[in-house]
């Protein structure tokens, strides 16, 4: 019997032995492909993030104040205000700063009033422009320089509107500011041969206008809120017409004032992109000045056709906050997420 089993028993052991080797072999083989694995991805992650300079903490250099207006640069408000975020208008860091902001009108008037000094590697180059197309001349002069484009243009790199909406928590009942006068106009830049003072002289015709501004009646700004909120419908017409060129005569004039937009302006599709449909008046919608007075004189007879276009505030609301300090606090939290490095050809050929 013993001579019969021991040779079974070493087959047998053998047999365990060689499992147990072809288990271990397998495991060291699984770790050694799932560490590779692991560092790869490591390596894959590292990689892309230091693809871009501004991964870590943003300085951003303001080449010049807007138009002169300064203000306090560590006073990011929410949900801007980033600890990674390095705000200056020192141009002593400009060999240091990530991104350098170009306010368009401040360096328009010659390229001598752009840096003169090299380019530091992988350093942006933001245009930020507020002005239609109209009002922003030497376009050119940013051909092939400019790596992020910053303005009202929804398509833009940093989308920096005049005003937007925001949901309300709760729906709300909206109250209406008491009307005691029909239609208002607030204009500084009077200009008889365009299309808005055109429309005006017409409208006037048909219906009382009163018209506010430079050459016109006295309004301190901080009482146009007051002023404007007694009329039920304010002329928000645009200076010129561009694609997404909506400003303050929208978001601040009318509708924080309380009254009802008539807009001169984009297409009212355009519009829509940004407000809804039953919260303004189109001067499009009509085949003339006569048809438009007419209607407004309808509405001011109607008060619950009137009130229809307040409907939408009882979901919304409009958010003005058109502060230079928002703007760039903007800019450099979404500096961290810039897209990768290139340059805009021909500025001139987008901004139109």
């Amino acid at each position: 019997m013993k001579s019969v089993q021991q040779p079974s028993l070493r087959c047998h052991y053998f047999a365990i032995f060689l499992i147990q080797t072809l288990v271990a072999l397998v495991l060291f083989g699984y770790n050694r492909i799932s560490n590779n694995h692991i560092i790869n991805t490591v390596s894959i992650e590292t990689n892309c993030t230091n693809s871009s300079p501004i991964s870590k903490n943003v300085v951003v250099l303001l080449w010049t104040w807007p138009f002169g207006a300064q203000f306090p640069l560590d006073k990011c408000p929410k949900p801007f205000d980033s600890p990674r975020c390095l705000l200056t208008a020192d141009r002593s860091l400009y060999n240091t700063a990530n991104a350098v902001i170009f306010h368009h009108r401040d360096v328009c008037g010659s390229k001598d009033q752009m840096p003169q000094m090299p380019r530091p590697e992988g350093q942006y180059w933001v245009w930020y422009n507020l002005e239609s197309p109209s009002h922003s001349p030497n376009l050119h002069f940013m051909d092939k320089l400019i790596n992020l484009t910053m303005s009202y243009r929804i398509d833009s790199d940093i989308f920096t509107p005049y005003g937007w909406l925001e949901q309300n928590e709760v729906a709300i009942n909206y109250t209406i500011p008491e009307k005691s006068k029909l239609a208002a106009w607030l204009v500084s830049n009077w200009n008889r041969n365009s299309k808005r003072v055109q429309f005006y002289e017409d409208l006037k015709n048909y219906i009382p206008i009163d018209i506010y501004g430079r050459q016109h009646i006295p309004l301190a700004t901080e009482q146009t809120i007051s002023v404007v909120s007694k009329y039920k419908f304010y002329l928000s017409f645009e200076n010129s017409i561009h694609t997404d060129y909506v400003t303050e005569k929208l978001w601040r004039n009318a509708f924080v004032s309380g009254s009802v937009p008539v807009v001169l302006g984009p297409t009212r599709e355009n519009y829509e992109r940004f407000i809804p449909s039953d919260s303004f008046i189109h001067v499009d919608d009509f085949p003339s000045a006569k048809e438009l007075a007419s209607y407004l004189l309808e509405l001011d007879k109607n008060d619950q056709k009137y009130q229809e276009y307040f409907k939408w505030r009882s979901k919304l609301r409009p958010v003005t906050e058109f502060t230079w300090i928002v703007h760039y606090c903007k800019a450099c939290v979404e500096l961290h997420n810039a897209p990768s490095y290139r340059t805009a050809s021909s500025l001139g050929k987008w901004f139109t």
